[in-house]
Parts: structure tokens; sequence; C-alpha cells
């Protein structure tokens, strides 16, 4: 039966048809001034450019069978205990995330660690609910981790590393520690260990690894997102060819079109409110110290704004007010990636990651939103707290 909800959700259109046409109507009509426009379009292109790269990465990579391959060898590699399955599954999600982002954790991580899970006959919900923290707070170490970053990493005088190397590792640890507590009951007992599952294709999956190993270093090293993006592209794409192997998406899904349109028009809108007056607006939110008082004060307003609207605009309405001092613009990076973890629509991971559990478990849990926002309210406060502190620490 069709409710009425379903029925007008139908004559809605879709979300990228409103965001195109913000796109293109705001800066035509002047609300966005084109010398705002072009500021906003050298800041945001080359990022949502790194978004289709990285996006086609990502499905290759999966095509080739590694995010199945890294959760199958974590569920031997554990020896039928559930806690050290917890534990690499966890250090999967993370690495994910610094590698290759938070929204390719929850859309490519998700579904293999479900049916893993799945395989051994254990609740697939408390692997895949730490995968979504980890998916967020790990997003901090690596300008590539979130887009957050990307557009934030020119402005450090002090380099990206740096500055957020230590509030990076101090959430991941206490995230780690929450998530253990909050998850015990499940990390307790034994499972059957699985046979190994060989791979489709061993020299596809050979050289997906190497690629994302060596596109990894090239971002550790700070070598320019865009080449590195490219070329890792070019030799999985060249390399799926060769060994003719099925895409996992069609290839007009293979870009992101849809995502980068919605995107852009949230960019569009921010930028246009802030031609508006939207930073002398929000200045006084966010004060203008840099002690540990101040820095705790920029983190709980960006946390705030992205569990109140969404981690990308909030980020972009947020760091005119911080920009030109490294520990302010940090802190503000820690609310808006480590804090957005309370509502279902404070990044677009978290929505991600919702879309895929429902379909690859057939029959999500009742609650399941409800035990997202419970995980959330605990993990997010002391994640904050904990990339705040180390900022003041280290300052």
């Amino acid at each position: 039966m069709t409710g009425p909800g379903r029925r007008v959700r139908k004559l809605l259109p879709p979300l990228w048809v409103p965001a195109l046409l913000l796109v293109v109507l705001l800066p035509l009509t002047g609300a966005l001034p084109a010398e705002d426009a072009r500021s906003l379009a050298a800041l945001t292109g080359p990022v949502l450019g790194f978004v289709v790269l990285l996006t086609v990465v990502s499905e290759l990579c999966a095509g080739a069978g590694l995010f199945d391959a890294v959760a199958d060898g974590a569920a031997r590699l554990a020896r039928g205990r559930a806690w050290v399955l917890w534990l690499l599954v966890a250090g999967a999600a993370a690495t994910c995330t610094v590698v290759l982002s938070l929204d390719t954790t929850a859309v490519l991580l998700t579904p293999a660690v479900v049916a893993v899970a799945r395989r051994l006959d254990r609740d697939p919900l408390p692997l895949a609910l730490t995968v979504l923290a980890l998916a967020n707070t790990a997003s901090l170490l690596l300008p590539v981790s979130n887009l957050t970053n990307l557009m934030a990493a020119p402005s450090f005088d002090g380099g990206y590393l740096g500055v957020m190397a230590a509030p990076a590792l101090a959430v991941l640890a206490v995230v780690l520690l929450a998530l253990a507590a909050l998850h015990a009951s499940a990390l307790r007992g034994r499972y059957a260990v699985p046979a190994r599952r060989a791979a489709a294709d061993p020299v596809l999956l050979r050289v997906a690894a190497v690629v994302v190993l060596l596109m990894g270093a090239g971002f550790a090293a700070e070598l320019p997102v865009l080449p590195v993006a490219l070329g890792a592209t070019a030799v999985l794409g060249v390399a799926t060819a060769w060994r003719r192997a099925p895409l996992p998406v069609p290839v007009r899904e293979l870009v992101p079109w849809r995502t980068v349109v919605v995107t852009a028009g949230l960019f569009v809108v921010v930028g246009t409110w802030h031609a508006h007056g939207l930073t002398e607006l929000l200045a006084p939110l966010v004060g203008t110290g840099d002690d540990a008082g101040s820095l705790a004060q920029v983190a709980a307003v960006g946390a705030t704004s992205a569990n109140a609207v969404n981690n990308l605009p909030a980020y972009l309405a947020l760091a005119p007010t911080v920009t030109g001092d490294d520990a302010r613009l940090a802190a503000l990076l820690v609310g808006v990636n480590a804090g957005p973890l309370i509502t279902p629509w404070a990044s677009l991971a978290t929505l991600l990651w919702l879309q895929q559990y429902r379909r690859h478990t057939f029959s999500a849990p009742a609650g399941l939103v409800r035990r997202v926002v419970a995980q959330g309210v605990v993990v997010a406060p002391l994640a904050v707290a904990a990339g705040v502190l180390a900022l003041a620490a280290a300052g």
C-alpha cells in the first residue's frame, strides 16, 4: 500500500534538481556577486573534482574485491575471538576513512562488514555502528579524509598535518575506548573461523591494494591531491579494463554527479549568505581567543551547527570567522568532523551508512536511528573534548 508520505515524495523532484537551479540562478541573478562566485569556485572546484576521482577509485577498489577481502581477512585473522574482530574492523574503518574518506567507509566498507557478520552468525549492528562512528571521527588526520579538511588545508600556516595530527590521534583514541565500552557485550564470545574466500581476480585485487597504499603514502606526504588521485584512477581504470573485470556499478554511476550537484548547491547557498553578512552575524558566537576555553567554544559551535544543518554548510559558514589562526581553524574542524554524530543528517556519511545498512540487512532493526543517536550522544562530546584538549596542550 502506498502511504501519503510516499506519494508526496514521488511528487517532489530529486534533490539535485533544486540544487542545480540554485547553482545557476544565485550567481546569474547577482544574489551571489561575481567576485564572490569566482572565489567560491576557486575554493570548492578542486574539492569537488577530488570527490569525483576518489569516488571512482573507491568503486574500482570495490569491484576488485578489496573491501570484501579486508573484512574477510579480519574475520580469519581474529581466529574466532569477537573482540579481536571488532578491533580489526575498527582499524580497517579508521584506515579507510583516513585514506579514502569518510563517505567511502560508509558506502563500501559497511556492506562488507555486514556480510561478514552474517556469515559468522553474529549481530552486524555493533560492527556497523563502529564503522559509522569511525567514518566520521577518524576523518581528521589527512586533508583527503573529509571535504572540510580539503577546503581548510590551504589556510594552515603550519601545514595541515603538523597542526591536526595531535587532535586527530586524541579523538581516535578516545572514540575507540568509548566504542569498546558501549559495545562491550557484543565483543564477548567466539565464532567459527570462516574458510578463506578466493578472490574473483587475485591479480586485480593486488593491484588495487598497492594503488591504495601508494595513494595513501602520497596523501600523507602532502603531495598535491588531485594529481595523486588522478594517477590512482588511471592505473585502476587500466587494470580493470586489462583484467576485463565487471564494474561494481554502471558506468554512468561511477561519477557521483548527483552528490556533486547537491554539494555545489550547498556551497553556493552558504556563499550567498556570506555575501549578505553571515560572517558578521556568526562572529560573536565563536569569540576571538585561542585559549582552551575559546577553542572549546569554537568546536562546540561547529558541532552544534553540524548537527543542526550538516557539517559541510556548517564549516563553510563558520570558516571565515576563524581563518588566520591555526588553532581556531583546527578547533572548528574538530567540531564539524568529530561532532556530527547525533542527528542522522549531520553528515552525508551517516545518511549513506543508514541507506547501506538497511539495504544489506534487508530488515533493519526497529529503532535503528535511535541506536545511531544514542551512540552519537555519548561519543560526540567525548571526541570533541579530546580534540580540543589535544589542541590546547599542543599550543
